[in-house]
């Protein structure tokens, strides 16, 4: 499935740091996106656009997980030739990751 099935995302951006919430519909489904949707799985999908460090925080009250990507935006918004130098698609990317399981609450995956 894709993690657009299960959650929604929002992202901001200041100098040549993005920042993408990936937020859950349901909140039962937040489990599994604190499982998949790791920082491992963020850097591997936005390979060649984010040259730092991606940093993961949760906001389990809100069934969401922030992420923050450092030199994501070719050096920011003033200075970037990106198409998208803000990082409004980096978001969208995201959403297209393929996650396992399915929309149970108490899926496992060990």
């Amino acid at each position: 499935m894709k993690l657009r099935d299960i959650a929604h995302a929002r992202s901001g951006d200041k100098g040549d740091i993005s920042n993408i919430s990936v937020i859950a519909y349901r909140m039962e489904d937040f489990r599994l996106l604190q499982r998949a949707v790791t920082t491992e799985a963020v850097k591997a999908c936005l390979k060649g656009v984010v040259k730092g460090e991606v940093v993961r925080y949760e906001v389990p009250a809100l069934g969401a997980l922030n992420f923050v990507l450092h030199r994501a935006l070719g050096g920011g918004v003033t200075r970037s030739v990106a198409l998208d130098a803000h990082g409004k698609c980096l978001a969208a990317l995201v959403l297209g990751l393929d996650i396992p399981g399915d929309r149970l609450c108490n899926q496992t995956f060990d």
